[in-house]
């Protein structure tokens, strides 16, 4: 098994860990298992994709935004700079914690699963 086989499985069953909890009723509880599993989602999200350039088209990326950006070069994702938002949410949530931004995030999080599921179904193709 490849190391893009792995992170690929890893990815599949955190995005459907996260539409999970997005289908329960919000509460606080609710709210930041949804945003520790939005990170979880994202961190596999962009080592799947860069183990994916890696491996099946020789291109070695650092960083998740430079990782995204050749992603959609290469046809993997479409363009979308919402890639690159959900990078810098990411960020914030994981070095700023604060009610407001847990509930802001948690409103955007459907959107991003369903960035996530696109990416997910990409790569079962």
């Amino acid at each position: 098994m490849t190391k893009f086989d792995a992170l690929k499985k890893q990815y599949r069953s955190a995005v459907e860990r996260l539409d999970e909890v997005l289908k329960v009723k919000k509460t606080d509880i609710i709210r930041d298992s949804a945003i520790t599993r939005f990170e979880l989602c994202f961190d596999l999200a962009w080592k799947a994709v860069k183990a994916f350039l890696e491996e099946k088209k020789g291109f070695r990326c650092a960083s998740p935004k430079d990782c995204f950006r050749e992603a959609y070069r290469q046809g993997l994702i479409d363009y979308s700079d919402l890639w690159m938002k959900v990078t810098d949410w990411r960020n914030a949530a994981v070095h700023t914690y604060s009610e407001k931004l847990a509930d802001q995030l948690f409103e955007k999080l459907r959107s991003v699963f369903k960035l996530f599921q696109t990416l997910k179904d990409k790569f079962e193709e």
